[in-house]
């Protein structure tokens, strides 16, 4: 969908080709938005579905827009930034600035440049939030619980998945350190020999600087005689009928910027176990959704899964009491509300001192 630069209240720039966490956001934000705003992304690699501006139409962004005394330009990258500060105050076109902040760590002097020069921050955790030295509203992500849903048929069960066991116990994401991948493995490497009924399933793909990692994994579960029961699933097309086919999700990143996964999990009625990395332990509800450890503490995570496995009944009800707290809490809903309130004041306050 082509919008006119005429047209737009908000631009939002992807400047990424490649599949992120940001472009995910993104991609599952914007098309909400755009139910109450007049909003479009300017990049590449981003579907169809999703409201664009070309970029021969970047130039009309040096215009005023038709309802409005500005543009909003909402980056989450630097170069976005960076990109908003040259076309607001060297083509003086008429924007005010958002940054959206997802990281858990001291900026660089770049980046606390970009930030102060920005009109409104967010940060998508109160984690977040303290390592900004600026003002700013916590914005905490959802997940959009009609695509991500309990399950609904018999090819959301585990049974027809065709792999051995009753119970899958399941870890998504990119196959690299920061994500865990191994203290995964190597609990599942502990704890399946005592758990006949469960099956471990890990999805994503390896880059290739990770593919030595990935390999060493491999190996370890064949010498462990594991092969059948904990399975690379590569990257699959769609991962949402794999979350529905867990009892059990496992988030057990070292570092992590917010963490979808542990969501999406829980909105298909998935109970989970991860890292007190991101924003986990602010979207966990410890002991009725899931269970939050240390992050890098594979003796803590392996006993945290140990006690789901050992009890499915738990995880079943874990499972059930999460889709409710996602439900309430934590919906793609809240997020596009809470983003467009960060619009809307900086609108109102331009409307207030133009009086």
């Amino acid at each position: 969908m082509r919008a006119t630069a005429a047209e737009l209240d908000v631009v939002v720039p992807n400047f990424k080709r490649r599949l992120s966490g940001v472009t995910s956001t993104i991609v599952q934000l914007v098309p909400g938005q755009a139910e109450h705003v007049r909003i479009a992304t300017l990049g590449p690699g981003l579907p169809d579905h999703v409201p664009k501006l070309g970029w021969r139409q970047v130039p009309g962004l040096l215009r005023q827009p038709e309802r409005r005394p500005f543009r909003i330009w909402h980056a989450r990258r630097n170069v976005e930034m960076l990109a908003g500060v040259v076309l607001k105050t060297v083509f003086r076109a008429p924007l005010r600035l958002v940054f959206t902040s997802a990281a858990q760590r001291h900026h660089t002097w770049a980046t606390r440049f970009l930030i102060r020069r920005m009109d409104a921050v967010i940060a998508t955790s109160r984690r977040s939030g303290r390592f900004l030295k600026v003002p700013y509203t916590v914005v905490m992500h959802g997940v959009d619980c009609r695509r991500f849903h309990p399950p609904a048929g018999p090819e959301d069960l585990f049974e027809g998945a065709g792999l051995p066991g009753r119970y899958a116990v399941g870890c998504f994401g990119r196959i690299r350190p920061q994500k865990g991948t191994d203290l995964f493995v190597d609990a599942m490497i502990r704890l399946l020999p005592d758990c006949p009924d469960w099956t471990a399933v890990i999805g994503g793909r390896a880059t290739s600087e990770h593919r030595e990692f990935h390999q060493r994994l491999l190996e370890r579960i064949s010498e462990a005689e594991l092969d059948d029961r904990i399975v690379f699933l590569g990257e699959v097309p769609d991962v949402r009928p794999w979350y529905r086919r867990l009892l059990l999700h496992v988030a057990p990143s070292r570092n992590e910027g917010f963490g979808l996964t542990p969501l999406e999990a829980m909105a298909s009625r998935t109970a989970v176990v991860a890292s007190d990395a991101g924003s986990h332990a602010e979207v966990i509800a410890e002991g009725v959704t899931g269970a939050i450890v240390a992050a890098g503490d594979g003796e803590a995570l392996t006993e945290a899964i140990r006690r789901y496995l050992g009890a499915p009944e738990v995880a079943t009800e874990h499972g059930r009491n999460a889709r409710a707290h996602v439900e309430g809490n934590f919906s793609l809903d809240n997020e596009v509300r809470g983003v467009n309130a960060v619009y809307e004041t900086l609108w109102r306050e331009a409307e207030r001192c133009s009086r």
